[in-house]
């Protein structure tokens, strides 16, 4: 007489992950993948992953928020004040601000960037130093050299 199957609890299983797989009576899934599906893949620009990119999502919202914050910017700058009044906005900055705000961006970037090329030409020297020409690992072994020269010649042994 033959014996009947073994059910999967009566198997003695020593590892904790064998005994949840035994326990859920899952099978073990192969995937096989295809070396031309890969390049495929990698060719289209597709990460394997569905869905998009984070970044990618982040710059498109960022991208439509900043075309539709310009147009409604060029809107109020443009726009006679007694035709928005007509269409009911009465509640928006003076349009002094529609000048200075761009004005004050432009001015302190144009200064931003002469401050930092001040500093980049405080802390290079100056043409005529040496400095220019020779660095640190130049000095120290120019230094410590001169150093061994030094104690060679006192005890006359040459050291090639």
């Amino acid at each position: 007489m033959a014996s009947p199957p073994l059910s999967p609890s009566s198997h003695f299983v020593n590892s904790p992950r064998r005994t949840l797989s035994l326990v859920s009576k899952r099978r073990a899934k192969v995937f096989l993948s295809d070396p031309d599906e890969e390049t495929r893949a990698s060719s289209s620009g597709s990460s394997g992953e569905h869905g998009a990119n984070p970044s990618e999502v982040y710059g498109f919202v960022g991208a439509i928020t900043t075309v539709i914050a310009t147009v409604i910017y060029l809107v109020w700058a443009y726009t006679p004040e007694n035709w928005l009044h007509s269409l009911g906005i009465t509640y928006y900055p003076n349009k002094y601000w529609a000048l200075a705000v761009p004005t004050f961006i432009m001015v302190a970037v144009v200064l931003m960037l002469v401050f930092y090329f001040g500093l980049n030409f405080m802390a290079t020297p100056p043409p005529t130093s040496f400095n220019t020409m020779f660095g640190k690992v130049y000095r120290w072994l120019n230094i410590h050299s001169t150093m061994v020269l030094k104690v060679h010649r006192c005890c006359s042994v040459i050291v090639l």
